[in-house]
């Protein structure tokens, strides 16, 4: 077998049950019997009873690697695929979880999937990311990527925010509400959904906004271009408790006085699914759709 991939990066979560022995079980398979060169992220090290292999932080991966085997489930998904977009290196996801949206491959089929990638037979695909910027008094102080949101929300108060919404410096609208959700599609099944938001495919250059909680029911979910500036600003006088989260990355102590930026991320991430992967077929087991239905 041609492998395509000569340096594999591994990267998990160290807390999930069984991450010792899958990942074990994948080092010993690349290095051992494939051949390869194999560098496991820093905090992954202890838990590999080789604990003389070759690792880096999770900072460093992507430049060290033709590709990355994420372990766990769809946040350590998320984690990974953060600090990898900048590199180009493309990942896959190891399952440990609950089924997930972008971890596709079972522990029981690992060393099968992997080979099958390596080999070259996978379904490509590239998501966006989104750039979040906080500027104040005209100064960018904060940014943070995200691959599934960046929610603009209050904290550690009883009072609604008042925001306002610009798209590529176009009102949209104001109101009332306990926050603001920006999604991208990877993002459309994750909290999102939850708000009441659509489903967007994955492969859609597609953004979709989701208020949370608002004051005025007719203000429903949009989606607009990936390619949109969005400006959130706040509309209230008085200072409350407000934050932007970034997927799970809290920016805290946000100000009404502060503008909220958010565009696309130049660099997208490339996922490598196995080729028996459809996006469909886990919507409707993820959701429970068609059950007891025969869908063949």
């Amino acid at each position: 077998m041609e492998i395509l991939f000569k340096t594999i990066g591994l990267f998990g979560k160290t807390n999930a049950k069984d991450y010792t022995d899958i990942l074990s079980s994948i080092y010993q398979h690349l290095s051992d019997e494939l051949e390869l060169m194999v560098i496991v992220e820093d905090q992954s090290v202890p838990y590999l009873t080789n604990s003389q292999s070759d690792h880096c932080p999770l900072s460093e991966l992507g430049g060290n690697c033709d590709l990355v085997i994420s372990i766990g489930g769809d946040g350590t998904f998320l984690t990974a695929a953060r600090s990898l977009s900048p590199h180009d290196v493309p990942i896959v996801g190891v399952n440990l979880g609950r089924l997930g949206f972008l971890v596709d491959i079972s522990p029981n089929e690992v060393a099968v999937k992997i080979d099958e990638i390596l080999g070259g037979e996978y379904l490509p695909e590239e998501r966006f990311l989104l750039r979040a910027k906080i500027v104040r008094n005209g100064q960018i102080i904060r940014t943070q990527t995200a691959m599934n949101e960046v929610v603009v929300q209050r904290s550690t108060t009883a009072s609604m925010l008042e925001l306002k919404t610009h798209i590529n410096g176009v009102f949209l609208n104001s109101q009332r509400s306990d926050g603001l959700i920006v999604s991208t599609p990877t993002g459309s099944t994750a909290y999102a959904l939850s708000g009441g938001g659509p489903i967007l495919h994955p492969t859609l250059n597609a953004l979709v906004l989701v208020p949370i909680n608002p004051h005025t029911l007719s203000n429903r979910p949009i989606v607009i271009s990936s390619n949109s500036t969005i400006e959130i600003t706040f509309c209230q006088d008085k200072h409350i408790k407000s934050q932007v989260t970034c997927d799970d990355l809290a920016i805290l102590d946000v100000r009404i006085d502060d503008r909220i930026m958010i565009e696309q991320e130049p660099d997208p991430i490339r996922i490598l699914h196995p080729c028996n992967h459809d996006f469909y077929e886990t919507l409707r087991a993820k959701l429970n759709w068609s059950s007891g239905y025969n869908h063949s």
